[in-house]
């Protein structure tokens, strides 16, 4: 039974989600540290110990991964409960270059879940980078068959093949992959552990399929670019056109308290633009290639927005609706 000083269940998800999204900002410290307090009153919560694991891998830190996937493997069942620390601990210690502990962690977990299409996709790439060989084409073949429809498991396929020189196997699977989530040619951008295997994939499969000079590994590098600055473009212009409807709504109760919510959009705005090295340098190249005016009627709106905060009255209002509908309906039409 727990001891009096463990967290309620409630509490516990509490820190889980806290950590979960601090991580997915890239703010890996803050997040270890309320899986941290979870874990000094809850020792045996494997899926915090789990999560610390992936957040350290996510923060580039694999010894202090592995030294968390063992406290978790330690405390979890003998049955599947224990896959997601495997795979963890498999990827710390093929970060840490230790080739066979990595692969005899991708055998125990194949032989914890041989159902299970996580496990098998990611036991064959922790195989392949290990050991390599038919048990880890075997084990991503496998993971396809029973998840067909998740662009993972051909990913994984694709980067068992390309070590094993299959390139044509390599190149389907990758197509595939891409007809699935066609947004996997980003993958590599990603932040946070919710996707930390996907980015290891695509990562290096994108390397080594360069490497062996196939031509379905590196996508159309303007085309990259413009899909990331609309994706951007989008998620401003509906976080303006949402906030701007909300300042409006409070707008006849309380002026102030409507003028206090635009500031505190405006500080989202900033939230969303955080990464400035991820899109200002393919931002004038993208407004070249037909989004311009999407990008001008999105800074509008911000900036009606903070208009409205600083002198009130209705025409910033309704200048940052308008300018917010622009620029989703402009960017949208650019897909």
């Amino acid at each position: 039974m727990p001891s009096d000083a463990a967290p309620d269940q409630s509490a516990a998800d509490g820190y889980l989600q806290r950590a979960h999204l601090l991580a997915e900002l890239g703010r890996y410290d803050e997040g270890i540290g309320e899986l941290t307090a979870l874990i000094a009153t809850e020792p045996a919560h494997v899926p915090a110990l789990t999560m610390l694991a992936r957040m350290h891998l996510a923060a580039g830190r694999p010894a202090e991964a592995l030294a968390a996937t063992e406290a978790a493997v330690e405390k979890a069942t003998a049955g599947p409960e224990a896959v997601p620390a495997l795979v963890a601990r498999g990827f710390a210690l093929l970060d840490l270059e230790h080739w066979k502990p990595a692969a005899a962690t991708a055998d125990e977990i194949l032989a914890r879940a041989p159902g299970d299409a996580y496990a098998q996709r990611s036991a064959a790439a922790i195989l392949s980078a290990s050991r390599n060989g038919q048990a880890a084409l075997d084990a991503a073949w496998r993971g396809v068959e029973l998840a067909q429809d998740e662009p993972e498991a051909h990913l994984v396929l694709g980067l068992v093949a390309v070590r094993l020189q299959l390139f044509d196997l390599a190149e389907r699977a990758y197509r595939e992959a891409l007809r699935l989530d066609p947004e996997l040619g980003d993958a590599g951008q990603d932040v946070g552990v919710a996707r930390l295997e996907r980015r290891r994939y695509a990562e290096t499969l994108e390397h080594l399929t360069a490497l062996a000079d196939l031509p379905v590994a590196r996508p159309d590098p303007a085309r990259t670019v413009d899909d990331g600055i609309r994706r951007l473009l989008l998620s401003v212009a509906g976080w303006s056109l949402l906030a701007s409807v909300l300042v409006a709504a409070l707008a006849p109760a309380s002026s102030g308290a409507s003028r206090l919510f635009a500031v505190l959009a405006v500080a989202g705005t900033a939230v969303l633009l955080r990464r400035a090295a991820t899109w200002r340098p393919g931002l004038r190249e993208a407004m070249s290639r037909g989004l311009v005016v999407p990008v001008y009627a999105a800074a509008a709106a911000v900036l009606l927005l903070l208009v409205y905060a600083l002198v009130g009255g209705p025409l910033p209002l309704v200048g940052a609706i308008t300018a917010s509908v622009v620029a989703g309906f402009t960017a949208f039409a650019r897909r």
